[in-house]
């Protein structure tokens, strides 16, 4: 997560491809089809029992897999005849592991579909137990953060560690590890079930592969596409949260006053406000509320994130300023979240305001710079202008070194089964982004669960979400 309380619970958020026009699944020859995969080692995962793990060994450049191979940790439950085939479950980040999670999401989060599906999971390259970057001063300053922003020696030592490796931590290359691990199983088809950046990369695979999903869920959204250049800067969350805020005081009892107003005085009075924006997507993992006193998780009396800062705004900020020690960002254990492999692929991905991460460093600050100048108030509002260019995101990617930007998926969507589920009290991936994205779902269908945040099948505490997630997939 993006504080030190939880770290290992949370799926965080991120990025857009953009560029190219070569996939993964055109890097191969149609003529001569690669050999199955095979999985290595398979033994029971340790600490999890009725599953059992293996290594996948795949490309580090699926383009050009002369270049060397990487092996990556893979679970499997072992109900190996599930009556309705195999679902490949996605964590978030990028960053987060997925095997780890195995036992939490079939016995205590999902079991209902545990019944009827053989889950399978993948530590993503780049995280995990055998294979996290570790970038040690961006792992300390930001952590599983989307938005504080590091130190440029923070990323510049981030730059040595991954090296001349940068270019080959994007989507597209996981997607291809996707469909390595579904042909070592021997599955033609799957359903996959992203959360977060795993329903990015779950779009992004039935964009590549259509061929072998059945059914997709996405929890969380974020658009595989970003028409509007908009995701780097995060202008759609910034303008969320005057909105879930709003909804959040109306809910009986009323707070009397309007909370979008408050942040907006801090975000201009405040030298914090970054990290005042990175501590409320934050705050919300515990408190969807935004409300609650004493919020599970929390030391008793240090929630009400709202009330807090109505009292800062009224001259006592002791009550905000605490919450914003609480939800410091960074100390993520590397395991539970790779800060290196987050950075990495959001480089690799993203379209910023100076282009790709094909564009010369130098060139950057000039672009960006006329992009702040003139992103409208209402674009950022109840933050400015100056939040969204001071934004984790840009501020990781501005001096990365120039890496390979490769392909874009497809704006549409194939024409399978999609449904796409969000919490309307979502700051990390506001339900506006799941709206983006049913529009590029020919057979897509959105739920919006009321007074829910972010990662429904993971975190909801009532049960509309997950009950929607069971009637499409097991009906």
């Amino acid at each position: 997560m993006r504080s030190r309380l939880s770290a290992a619970l949370v799926a965080g958020l991120t990025m857009t491809l953009a560029g190219g026009t070569a996939t993964a699944a055109s890097a191969r020859s149609p003529m001569a089809p690669a050999p199955r995969p095979g999985l290595a080692n398979p033994h029971p995962c340790d600490g999890q029992p009725g599953f059992t793990c293996a290594t996948l060994r795949v490309p580090l450049d699926h383009r050009d897999p002369a270049k060397g191979t990487l092996d990556l940790q893979v679970g499997m439950s072992d109900n190996t005849n599930a009556p309705k085939g195999t679902l490949l479950f996605l964590t978030g980040g990028p960053g987060q592991p997925g095997v780890p999670f195995l036992t939490r999401l079939t016995t205590q989060r999902l079991p209902e579909l545990a019944k009827n599906y053989r889950f399978v999971m993948i530590d993503q390259r780049g995280t995990g137990q055998f294979g996290a970057i570790d970038c040690p001063k961006m792992q300390a300053q930001v952590g599983s953060s989307d938005i504080a922003p590091p130190t440029r020696d923070a990323v510049a030592e981030c730059a040595g560690v991954v090296g001349d490796k940068r270019s080959y931590y994007t989507t597209e290359e996981t997607v291809g590890d996707l469909d390595m691990f579904r042909r070592a199983l021997g599955t033609p088809k799957w359903v996959v079930d992203g959360v977060s950046y795993g329903s990015f990369t779950a779009a992004n695979y039935a964009a590549f592969f259509p061929g072998h999903v059945s059914k997709v869920v996405l929890d969380s959204v974020l658009p595989h596409k970003d028409p509007n250049h908009e995701q780097m800067l995060y202008t759609t969350g910034q303008k969320a949260v005057g909105r879930v805020l709003r909804d959040a005081c109306t809910t009986a009892p009323a707070c009397g006053y309007d909370p979008a107003k408050d942040v907006a005085y801090l975000a201009r009075h405040r030298k914090d406000a970054v990290l005042l924006w990175d501590m409320l997507v934050s705050y919300e993992f515990f408190d969807p509320s935004y409300r609650d006193p004493n919020p599970p998780a929390l030391p008793a009396g240090t929630g009400d994130v709202i009330g807090a800062m109505h009292a800062a705004r009224q001259g006592d900020p002791a009550r905000l300023d605490n919450l914003m020690k609480l939800m410091a960002p960074g100390g993520d254990p590397v395991a539970s979240f790779s800060a290196g492999l987050h950075e990495a692929t959001i480089c690799g991905d993203g379209l910023f305001p100076w282009g790709t991460s094909e564009t010369p460093v130098a060139q950057r600050p000039a672009a960006l710079e006329y992009a702040r100048r003139h992103l409208p108030v209402s674009a950022t509002w109840p933050f400015t202008r100056d939040t969204a260019a001071g934004g984790g995101f840009i501020q990781e990617c501005l001096t990365w070194p120039v890496a390979r930007h490769t392909a874009e998926a497809k704006t549409k969507l194939p024409p399978v089964p999609i449904l796409l589920v969000n919490g309307d009290r979502d700051l990390s991936t506001p339900m506006e982004w799941a709206k983006e994205e049913l529009a590029n779902a020919p057979r897509g269908k959105l739920v919006i669960v009321k007074g829910a945040s972010h990662s429904i099948q993971n975190r909801e505490r009532g049960t509309q979400g997950r009950e929607a997630v069971y009637a499409f997939l097991n009906g």
